[in-house]
């Protein structure tokens, strides 16, 4: 097999402030349609606000391709195979096209059923229902955007992704507000407009990643490409992908679990949880960058063989994301009343949000320390051992807490909403204390790993000399070592 000298490294700013731009972006113009629909009424605001979460809980699922294709790339072109890295680009197309129409389905033929599930108040229902009807269609091309997107980061092309999503965003805008609002001869369509407009511009973008992939990866997709499942790629892919879409997964279904039980609160308290999350997220951007930028640095340079730079990278990641993320969050619960009053004129939904941005202050620097660890882990071969952690604490203290307080208890909506979050920062307590061992055990899971690549005949060729995370496992090299020196 031709290999080709490996790239130079990336650097972690380099690849996270695109990534970090990319979200403000996404937030900001979550945020404008949240502020939009909320000029027509709260009940509308939170209809948009419950079937976004329903479909959030849906693009989850599409990180089981996205993540594993991500990080094999990184470690595929770290160590200078190109063509390695060609393949499970390739073969991630058509796992990303039957998912994306199997939630499709789900979504558009199941959406009563889904709305009933999340107890949206039935006077919200004839708003929510079309609406989450569309969103069934959009989710089955962001699917495709959503890999193809992660495997132009893991080629280290953030500026691009940033551009394409730029575009998308621009065309949401330029196409949904006027179905929004009825302007000139245009029906006046409400949700529905905006659901079309999120569609319109999710399948312009779907030709710009492809034009962009021939432009910078040199990768025309065939017919095959789209349609066929490859089962060793996939197997490769979902070797790490699993593991944390699986995580991922759980946090979305817990999350939509103490949902349900703020939407049986009643409108106005869905209306506070929608207008919490808009400004929780852009508290939360920069670790997520961070987080993000992380992943691809470390599977680079765990491709390469460079465990102590990984480490490196890891340690400063984790500075500069502390520190961000608990500035914004201060900031944020300093400035509570003010942020609310610009959605809202209720005095009640003014008052729980402020109380609970403070619980945001709380949660923030434990999360931020979930994000860039558990990521770089992933991007390592080690993507199982957050979920055992992940899943304790969202179910058996988070969902747990948050039906004790807000159904069965009279302890107010504050805390039956806040219980949900502090629950992740003991979550980050735990990895904290032992994550030394999970780095430890990486070589372990790394020779599993290689174990398992060498299985597949599509990539036997390649293991026919050591690789490096056999490297790894014969020297005994962990990065916990090198962090207690």
């Amino acid at each position: 097999m031709t290999r080709h000298p490996a790239p130079p490294r990336p650097r972690l700013f380099a690849i996270t402030w695109p990534i970090f731009s990319e979200h403000l972006l996404h937030a900001s113009v979550g945020l404008l349609f949240v502020w939009l629909t909320a000029r027509i009424s709260d009940d509308t605001a939170a209809a948009f606000g419950l079937s976004n979460q329903i479909m959030a809980f849906f693009i989850i699922l599409f990180r089981l391709i996205g993540v594993g294709a991500s990080v094999v790339i990184t470690q595929y072109l770290g160590a200078g195979d190109r063509k390695g890295a060609e393949r499970i680009a390739r073969a991630s197309l058509a796992a990303s096209v039957w998912l994306g129409l199997l939630s499709a389905a789900i979504v558009g033929f199941g959406a009563g059923p889904l709305l009933s599930l999340m107890k949206l108040p039935p006077g919200l229902r004839p708003e929510a229902q079309p609406y989450l009807v569309i969103l069934g269609a959009v989710l089955a091309v962001d699917a495709i955007i959503a890999t193809m997107s992660a495997v132009l980061r893991a080629y280290t092309f953030t500026r691009d992704t940033l551009r394409l999503m730029l575009a998308m965003y621009a065309l949401s805008l330029l196409a949904g507000l006027p179905l929004m609002f009825g302007w000139g001869p245009l029906p006046r369509l409400g949700l529905v407009g905006i659901g079309l407009g999120f569609l319109i511009a999710r399948v312009a973008s779907l030709a710009m990643h492809i034009w962009l992939w021939r432009q910078r990866l040199a990768v025309t997709p065939s017919r095959a490409d789209w349609l066929i499942v490859r089962r060793a790629e996939l197997g490769e892919m979902a070797h790490i992908g699993l593991p944390g879409a699986g995580e991922n997964v759980a946090y979305r279904i817990a999350f939509t679990w103490v949902l349900a039980f703020v939407a049986a609160m009643g409108s106005g308290e869905l209306a506070t949880h929608t207008y919490l999350l808009q400004v929780s997220y852009f508290v939360l951007l920069t670790g997520l960058a961070i987080g993000f930028g992380t992943e691809i640095v470390v599977g680079h340079q765990i491709g390469a063989g460079h465990l102590h730079d990984a480490n490196r990278v890891v340690r400063n990641a984790l500075l500069w994301g502390f520190t961000a993320s608990a500035t914004l969050a201060l900031i944020a619960a300093l400035l509570g009343k003010a942020i609310f009053t610009f959605f809202t004129d209720d005095p009640r939904i003014i008052a729980a949000g402020s109380q609970l941005l403070w619980v945001v202050v709380l949660l923030e620097p434990g999360r931020t320390f979930n994000l860039v660890v558990i990521n770089a882990l992933r991007a390592t071969g080690d993507a199982r051992f957050p979920v055992g952690f992940g899943v304790f604490s969202m179910f058996g203290v988070a969902v747990g807490l948050a039906w004790l307080l807000a159904l069965c208890m009279p302890v107010g909506d504050c805390l039956a909403y806040g219980s949900q979050w502090p629950p992740m920062n003991g979550c980050a307590a735990l990895r904290c204390s032992s994550v030394g061992d999970c780095w430890h055990g990486c070589p372990m899971r790394a020779r599993r790993a290689a174990a398992f690549r060498r299985s597949s005949r599509a990539t036997r060729s390649r293991f026919r000399r050591p690789n490096v995370l056999q490297s790894v496992g014969r020297k005994r090299v962990s990065l916990t070592s090198s962090m207690t020196t």
